[in-house]
């Protein structure tokens, strides 16, 4: 019987430490989230505010070239992932300068 009961009580140790050790990670997580304002754990209401889609750039001189339309609709694909909280706004200016320069 020590054996089983020595079994147990390591197992309880081993289980109770990675549940503290899971504990302090998650608190540390939610608290760097919060300095950030983002907290995935909370609910979206109605009154969450989306923030208004991209405006295209204003058009150049004649009609948009293929390659022209190309980047604008990706611009608007960009802006749309951005609306769906899909990209942060650092992300989405990222992408838009890497479209608008390249």
């Amino acid at each position: 019987m020590p054996g089983l009961i020595q079994g147990v009580a390591r197992t309880a140790i081993v289980a109770g430490t990675a549940t503290a050790v899971s504990n302090r990670v998650t608190r540390r997580q939610r608290g760097r989230w919060a300095a950030q304002g983002y907290d995935p754990y909370a609910p979206r209401s109605a009154s969450y505010a989306e923030p208004p889609p991209a405006s295209p750039p204003p058009p150049a001189s004649g009609a948009p070239g293929p390659d022209m339309s190309a980047r604008i609709e990706q611009l608007k694909q960009l802006g749309e992932l951005r609306a769906q909280g899909v990209l942060t706004e650092a992300e989405f200016e990222q992408q838009k300068q890497r479209l608008l320069n390249g």
